[in-house]
């Protein structure tokens, strides 16, 4: 049953590689008449809007299986009413919170970073995972894992700093994108905890994440800039952007709440740590970024020091 989980695991974070590795990309390629604030609060509001059917469906369809298998009315049960439980309703308030400020801070910071070293800043992840998969879900984490998150950490700073190691000269963007990834990281352990109790479930997340943080930011955005702003929303050549992101944003989501519930977060994001490939060749396809030595360096390491985290993992 393991291997079957750990199959759908690397089926669901396979694809996740493209569509997390597009997301830089495609922020950097909207017009600058799109802040990063309006970018996350329409973005937000069109995931939610493109879940909350998914959400219906995958509720109806526990309903069905109680009514056709006894044998998972105790489960199926438990995914439908868990919400109401005060724990995860807590959870389900702090990540919609808390994913108010998560996609601004991507946005911003893959302004300023530019695609290429956003993605692999991103991959700092894997450290943060490893931690807090330790503090709160009881995952282990060994000395070797601990001597490769370092040397991970080392190849992010050569292609950070193009090898120059001063970090006086620290891109502002790369701060921007490190407090996200603290912040989702930190979200995600908490999500898993109520996956693996089956009290939630990705589609339900998703909705309430986006819906919750969406009415936020759009509420806070209009209350300091003047409603005629939702001129830029209604503009077809500006709104193209909005739906490309949220529906890449969105897929992502699903798809990585979908391998949170088969495997621990750790593998789940080793899987997806190939996006600074994906990221570097659109990037220099679409926003003619250029791929340095220092970020082929930094990549190699980058990788390796995933690929000895997960089979110091497996053994």
């Amino acid at each position: 049953m393991e291997n079957y989980n750990l199959k759908k695991g690397i089926i669901f974070g396979s694809i996740c590689i493209f569509t997390i590795g597009l997301q830089p990309v495609i922020s950097n390629a909207r017009p600058s008449i799109i802040d990063p604030f309006l970018f996350g609060a329409i973005t937000a509001l069109i995931e939610a809007v493109l879940f909350f059917p998914i959400f219906l469906m995958e509720r109806n369809k526990l309903k069905r299986q109680i009514l056709n298998d006894s044998v998972l009315n105790k489960k199926n049960l438990s995914l439908i009413h868990g919400w109401k439980k005060k724990s995860n309703f807590s959870v389900i308030i702090i990540i919609g919170i808390t994913f108010s400020a998560v996609p601004i801070l991507l946005f911003i910071g893959y302004e300023l970073a530019g695609a290429i070293i956003s993605s692999l800043t991103l991959k700092s992840e894997i450290i943060l995972a490893l931690f807090f998969g330790f503090i709160l879900l009881k995952e282990k984490i060994t000395k070797m894992q601990i001597i490769f998150c370092f040397l991970l950490f080392f190849g992010l700073i050569i292609a950070i700093t193009g090898g120059s190691f001063n970090l006086l000269e620290f891109n502002l963007g790369v701060f921007f994108l490190l407090l996200s990834v603290g912040l989702f990281t930190f979200v995600h352990a908490l999500t898993k905890i109520s996956f693996e109790r089956n009290e939630l479930f990705p589609s339900q997340i998703v909705f309430f994440r986006n819906f919750i943080s969406g009415i936020l930011l759009t509420i806070i955005y209009f209350s300091f800039f003047p409603l005629e702003n939702i001129a830029i929303v209604l503009n077809p050549n500006y709104f193209v952007f909005f739906l490309i992101m949220g529906l890449d944003y969105g897929v992502s989501l699903y798809l990585w709440y979908k391998v949170l519930t088969y495997i621990q977060i750790g593998k789940a994001s080793i899987i997806i740590s190939l996006t600074p490939i994906v990221s570097s060749f659109f990037s220099f396809l679409f926003l003619g970024e250029i791929f340095t030595i220092f970020h082929l360096m930094g990549t190699i390491i980058i990788l390796f020091s995933i690929f000895m985290i997960v089979k110091e993992k497996r053994s």
